[in-house]
């Protein structure tokens, strides 16, 4: 692949943070792969290329992603190639957790390090919380105590850069405030069904760099069969799949596309070498009806007794 120095804004095959770390532009998501993960893990480094796999305690599949870690660098992929992200989930947003997560995720990714730990989502959870939530079961969310924790795992060398998800500009500005070192990556849902600009420009403005994920939309709005999308993607020769992650390559953002299909997987990293024309990008810029597909409504809202009892609240209303 050429260097990000040798290609314009919309053919980096890579992104560089502000520690100076670089961000492979395109990762292998991981969420809801289930028993394939391991193969799909393996199949994506050693097959398709990938550089950049994005997992998280709370998908339940960490085991199986070390799994493939490991059958990738055993077939002679150096770790220092590879970029790795995992997430600190809601019930171990206390201070005192945050290291023993960590190292529970390192124990099950067969790892010393990884290179990006996020916050999954921005409120404490209790332990065995019930979906949706009752009564207590969310609670206050310490931010400062445990935005230090993840400072101290960067110090230590367990962690190479740390991050943030699923925030609002009130909450990045926040958070802002009392970090002595800046999230790297915000990782949001983004998509031409949901720019998500509020985030994205507040983002650009602190210096921080984006990961876009659910590229393709959802089950709910598969932005694949999108008249608009498939126009393009058939204008272009292109899988529709393949505008959506270069849409996001373009517009400045890391993208991280899930499929536990080998060929999907191979076609979804085939967005170097060629460009969405100006105009074909505004079109897909402006379908209508935006909407966030994950509102984390389910998660977090107790439409009764709250703290949160809607999601308009949980996103400060920032929608």
């Amino acid at each position: 692949m050429a260097s990000a120095q040798a290609m314009g804004q919309g053919e980096r095959d890579h992104f560089v943070l502000k520690s100076g770390h670089t961000i492979p532009a395109v990762g292998l998501g991981t969420w809801r792969a289930g028993s394939d993960t391991a193969h799909c893990v393996k199949t994506a480094i050693t097959e398709a290329g990938y550089r950049h796999v994005d997992t998280a305690a709370q998908y339940g599949v960490e085991k199986e992603v070390g799994k493939g870690l490991k059958a990738a660098m055993q077939a002679g992929i150096n770790r220092k190639d590879l970029f790795v992200t995992s997430k600190l989930w809601c019930t171990d947003l206390v201070p005192d957790k945050v290291r023993p997560a960590l190292q529970n995720t390192l124990k099950d990714l067969q790892l010393d390090y990884i290179d990006l730990y996020l916050i999954h989502w921005p409120f404490r959870l209790k332990d065995g919380a019930h979906m949706p939530p009752e009564a207590g079961e969310v609670l206050e969310f310490d931010m400062e105590g445990v935005w230090r924790e993840m400072e101290s795992l960067v110090k230590d060398g367990l962690v190479k850069d740390i991050g943030v998800c699923n925030y609002t500009v009130t909450k990045l500005n926040c958070l802002m405030r009392s970090a002595k070192i800046p999230p790297a990556v915000c990782q949001m849902e983004m998509h031409p069904g949901w720019k998500n600009d509020k985030i994205f420009e507040a983002c650009k403005k602190h210096g921080i760099h984006v990961t876009a994920y659910s590229p393709l939309g959802s089950s709910e709005k598969n932005l694949a069969h999108d008249p608009a999308v498939e126009k393009v993607a058939n204008k272009l020769n292109k899988t529709p799949g393949q505008v959506l992650i270069k849409w996001a390559l373009q517009r400045g953002t890391s993208v991280i596309p899930k499929s536990t299909k080998d060929e999907r997987i191979k076609e979804n990293i085939q967005v170097f070498g060629w460009e969405i024309p100006e105009e074909d990008f505004n079109v897909l810029c402006s379908i209508k009806d935006e909407k966030r597909v994950l509102t984390g409504e389910e998660l977090f809202v107790n439409k009764t007794h709250g703290p949160y009892k809607s999601a308009s609240e949980l996103w400060d209303h920032e929608d």
